[in-house]
């Protein structure tokens, strides 16, 4: 009997032995690195070609004209005038120079950053005659300049030692002061353009959309942790709280507002332009700052996203008053709702919706700006392609949470197409046209900001081991601190999950309701029911059964309720 139990172990050991340390995975892990590594060069290689060109064509000013190689001042109306007819006080904001901080610091060229670090705290100065567009300014150079400040005080980092004396930081307070001239409406909601040397000029329009006043509060209330002023936190999270306030009874936004009334002005809305941010900010807001009530409207928006805009992988926009579809179509700027996804917990979602944004990416070469899916066309007027990054931060996402070879393959493709279809001697031009791949004189500043560096981050994440990050909507990463949080509420504490978990009250609860994700939740009913996605609530009997509506959970998919039957049988059928 010993002999034969010993043998048994022997047998079981060798199998163990021969899955963990077959040859043929081994080979294949190591295929696997080698591929990542040559895909991070290859990034990094895109990196310089745009960022050398920039220096050298078009430095200290906006943006790059790749084809001309010449610049742009695209942050402001500046970027209409002449170089002879611009003010005399104006020595250019070096906005890709900003938003490329970050990336050289994940590139590991402390060098370089050291000395764009220098020539801003010497030669950036916001007292100039600009009427600039507060959203962009603030996700662009508020976010950059705080999240450069952020990392040159890490002293993990090793930066700038003994030669920075906060001078990024003293640039971000300043520009934040002048953000505040827009705040001064009847309703809290900013104005979406100022003038950085007189505030809001008269006759200003008081027309914004949700994003430009609801995705103030990661740069605006980071800037007010570290500098002790609660003005720029309490300004963003006003606004944030009016915007909120004027949701429809589904839980709904419309795209544009008037700041003077409170009004909206255009009802429909997606998870697209003019959105999408908003959303973002509000997950994004919890985790950095840890305040319930972020994580309460978050999680009543998503719910409404899943059931009025989802339609099985895509995402159409509808009337925030009915929730009846009105616009059938994609637009390029909803290819980060997946990466939104992942952090929710959400991946089966995410998962799906990617690969449909990837296979338009495959059909056009490039990511069209918006799709007509009712058409299953590019839309006549919009097929441009402005190098975004959108579909390769989702792929970095997808492949931090399920480390699946496949995004690797997806985005040594955008890699791919990006150095064939957008590279140019000048740098990296954007598309005019998908159908045609005509180019367009313009590289953008996220370019650089995000889309290498996603794409840097998917190949190599060394930057991010044992560090804890958000990314603003503009790349920049922001360290998760404990000393910027609120405190939890005891009912969140994950000591009491199981607790809560077992209570008969709350034994059907989603896993957002938990505030874990569907993988961890606990199936709850009877039976081992699976937890499909963050608002799936199981049906109280795993054979579906039912007496009641009470003993009906929420479909998987759309998030809505699901009800019984004369039949006795939980489902959806009130949409029947």
């Amino acid at each position: 009997m010993i002999a034969e139990k010993s043998a048994t172990w022997i047998l079981l050991l060798l199998v163990i032995f021969s899955v963990f340390f077959d040859p043929s995975v081994s080979q294949l892990d190591s295929r696997w690195a080698a591929k990542k590594r040559q895909m991070r060069e290859k990034v990094r290689k895109m990196f310089y070609h745009a960022y050398e060109n920039y220096i050298a064509h078009a430095f200290p000013h906006d943006e790059l004209k790749p084809l001309t190689k010449s610049f742009t001042d695209s942050l402001s109306e500046l970027g209409n005038l002449k170089l002879e007819h611009l003010p005399q006080d104006y020595n250019g904001s070096a906005l890709t120079l900003i938003e490329s901080l970050s990336s050289l610091v994940i590139l590991g060229n402390y060098t370089e950053f050291g000395r764009a670090v220098l020539w801003l705290s010497e030669n950036l100065n916001f007292d100039v005659d600009a009427r600039v567009n507060l959203f962009e300014c603030n996700i662009r150079v508020l976010g950059g300049l705080v999240s450069a400040h952020l990392l040159a005080t890490d002293s993990t980092n090793r930066l700038l030692q003994g030669s920075y004396n906060n001078q990024l930081l003293y640039l971000a307070e300043d520009l934040g002061q002048r953000f505040l001239f827009a705040f001064d409406t009847p309703t809290g909601l900013p104005y979406a353009w100022i003038n950085l040397k007189y505030g809001v000029m008269e006759n200003e329009t008081t027309e914004t959309s949700t994003s430009g006043c609801g995705s103030l509060i990661l740069e605006m209330g980071a800037l007010s942790q570290l500098t002790g002023d609660p003005r720029y936190e309490s300004a963003a999270l006003r606004a944030l709280r009016k915007l909120w306030s004027m949701r429809s009874s589904l839980n709904l936004l419309g795209t544009t507002l008037d700041v003077a009334t409170g009004e909206w002005i255009e009802h429909s809305s997606g998870i697209g332009a003019g959105v999408d941010s908003f959303y973002e900010y509000l997950y994004k807001a919890h985790i950095l700052f840890g305040k319930e009530e972020f994580w309460r409207m978050f999680h009543s928006a998503y719910l409404a996203v899943q059931k009025y805009f989802r339609h099985g992988p895509w995402y159409h926009e509808a009337d925030m008053r009915t929730g009846k579809a009105t616009y059938w179509q994609l637009t390029s700027l909803q290819a980060f709702w997946p990466g939104l996804q992942v952090l929710v917990g959400d991946i089966a979602a995410a998962n799906s919706s990617h690969r449909e944004f990837f296979y338009l990416w495959k059909k056009y070469g490039v990511l069209p700006e918006r799709y007509l899916l009712d058409h299953q066309t590019v839309h006549p007027t919009e097929k441009y392609y402005p190098l975004r990054p959108e579909l390769a931060e989702s792929t970095f996402y997808l492949y931090q949470a399920t480390k699946d070879p496949w995004y690797i393959q997806v985005g040594e493709f955008i890699v791919n197409s990006l150095n064939l279809y957008t590279k140019v001697e000048g740098g990296f031009a954007s598309i005019r046209d998908v159908t045609t791949m005509q180019t367009e004189d313009h590289q953008h500043s996220f370019f650089l900001a995000e889309t290498c560096k996603y794409l840097y981050l998917l190949f190599d994440d060394s930057f991010l081991v044992n560090r804890n990050y958000i990314f603003t909507t503009e790349g920049h990463p922001l360290p998760v601190l404990s000393a910027w949080h609120d405190k939890l509420p005891e009912t969140y504490i994950p000591s009491n999950w199981t607790y809560i978990k077992n209570e008969k009250q709350v034994k059907q609860a989603s896993a957002m309701s938990l505030q874990v994700c569907p993988a961890m939740s606990l199936s709850s009913g009877d039976g081992d029911q699976k937890v499909e996605s963050a608002c799936h609530v199981p049906d109280a009997r795993s054979d579906h059964r039912c007496f009641s509506d009470e003993e009906c959970g929420v479909d998987a998919i759309n998030c809505r309720r699901r009800s019984c039957s004369i039949a006795g049988y939980c489902g959806l059928w009130l949409l029947l």
